[in-house]
This record gives structure tokens, C-alpha cells and sequence, in this order.
């Protein structure tokens, strides 16, 4: 019974997909169109955490003569997980690809291959400052994303399926 349950363990685990980085490589092997791409499942590769800080302060005298300073920041932060799943919204003519992880209005993000790639991955994109971090737009809202999230890229599952088949004839010969 152990040796069957370590048998169908391992025939799940074979099916399963590999996650590569998705290329223009991968593209071109796939011969994936715009139209097509709709139907892959991309994934992200790390952890991708957007932030968007709004504070408000004042200062005013309070009855007894006491200068009051009083400010108020509320952070809203959008964390997407490693490995989670998104699907392709358009492509830009630049190569650009928005994905999105969630439905509403410009809920998408960015990627693109760096400067000086041909054939490399696909990396958030953003304008990145090294105080700041990504600056982004999600949701017709600005956030930041955080600077772990810059070396997030985009994975796609691929399998390899190989089938052979076989059909055998056993010749009896002949007589004189």
C-alpha cells in the first residue's frame, strides 16, 4: 500500500508544470500571439507589495496655551504574493505587457524586459527612485512599490509531454 501511495505521489508530481521565466524565447517556441497569450497562466516570481502613504497634519493652540502638533497617515498597502496567478491584458508597441491580478477599473501592472535585453524576462515596470521606490499607477491611484518588489518578473508553467506509440506484429515466418 506505501509503494502505491508513493507511486501516485510521484506520477502527481511529474504532471505537474515547471515555472520558467517567461521570455520572448518562450514566445517564439510557444508561437504565442496576443490573442493566445489570453489563455496562459503567468505567475509572479516574488513577492510584490505596493504602497501609498496619505498624511495629514495641523497645528493649532490648544485652551490652556499648549501648542498642539497633530498629524494623522493612513498607508494602504497591496500585497500579491509569490507564485500568484495572473492572467495578460494588452500588450504595448514598445513590447510592454500589462497583467492583471484582480478585476476593476486599470487594476494592472506593468512588465517589460530591462535596457539592453533582447530575449531576457519580463520585470515590473517602474519609475524608480532609490528614496522612494517604484512609482506606479494601480487602480487610477499612485502607489510605490517597495524595492524587493523591482526584481519581480514574470513565470509561466510549461510541460513537456512526449508520447510514443507503439504497436506490435508478431511474424509467424514461412514454411517451404
Amino acid at each position: 500500500m506505501k509503494l502505491f501511495v508513493g507511486i501516485l505521489g510521484l506520477l502527481l508530481l511529474a504532471s505537474c508544470g515547471i515555472k520558467v521565466p517567461y521570455t520572448n524565447d518562450i514566445k517564439q517556441e510557444y508561437n504565442l500571439t496576443e490573442s493566445n497569450l489570453k489563455r496562459v497562466q503567468f505567475f509572479t516570481s516574488s513577492t510584490i507589495i505596493l504602497q501609498r502613504k496619505n498624511s495629514v497634519g495641523n497645528q493649532k493652540t490648544n485652551d490652556d496655551g499648549t501648542l498642539v502638533s497633530n498629524e494623522n497617515s493612513v498607508e494602504n498597502r497591496i500585497i500579491i504574493p509569490v507564485n500568484t496567478k495572473c492572467i495578460f491584458e494588452s500588450v504595448d508597441e514598445d513590447g510592454t505587457m500589462h497583467v492583471r491580478f484582480e478585476t476593476g477599473k486599470n487594476k494592472t501592472l506593468a512588465f517589460a524586459m530591462r535596457k539592453g535585453q533582447t530575449k531576457g524576462r519580463f520585470y515590473l515596470e517602474a519609475k524608480w527612485d532609490p528614496r522612494k521606490g517604484g512609482e506606479l499607477d494601480y487602480g487610477n491611484l499612485t502607489y510605490y512599490a517597495t524595492a524587493e518588489s523591482g526584481g519581480a518578473f514574470l513565470l509561466v508553467a510549461t510541460k513537456k509531454l512526449k508520447r510514443t506509440r507503439r504497436k506490435d506484429r508478431i511474424v509467424k515466418g514461412m514454411k517451404v
